[in-house]
């Protein structure tokens, strides 16, 4: 793997980290920017996910340090970070079809955004690193050596 795609990826887990982060700044700072109901079921819905998305973000700065650093444990914190992602993402599309929030202007398109992007960068970053997991990880005696 060339330098240029280990820092491109690395600037990828930067990204989605630094985009998890702004959400939940504007959800506690500036609610009614994000929010696409003020609903007492809405917002209880919503407040149930800062653990949540604060896991992903640990998964891919870990897995950005680790990438940084050529260990072997890129693969395992990229792909937990992945999967966080799937089933949050999975848990939000169910509570917004079930209560029509797509529909409810610019902030129900937001959360379809938000949607979107979260299965969009899950599959990049388990498609990715499950193609390169050899290179991420090589067998003993290629590469650098496991858990450096």
């Amino acid at each position: 793997m060339g330098e240029h795609v280990r820092r491109r990826l690395i600037g990828a887990c930067l990204a989605v980290a630094t985009l998890i982060v702004a959400y939940w700044v504007a959800w506690f700072a500036h609610r009614s920017l994000v929010a696409s109901s003020s609903s007492a079921l809405y917002v209880g819905f919503e407040q149930a996910f800062p653990l949540a998305d604060g896991l992903i973000v640990v998964f891919v700065l870990l897995g950005a340090r680790a990438l940084h650093r050529r260990s072997s444990s890129a693969v395992l914190l990229l792909l937990l970070g992945a999967g966080a992602g799937f089933y949050l993402g999975a848990m939000d599309v169910l509570f917004d079809l079930e209560h029509a929030i797509w529909s409810r202007g610019a902030n129900g398109l937001v959360e379809l955004a938000i949607n979107i992007v979260t299965f969009a960068a899950s599959l990049f970053f388990s498609t990715w690193v499950w193609r390169h997991r050899r290179e991420l990880d090589p067998p003993e005696g290629e590469g650098h050596p496991v858990g450096q």
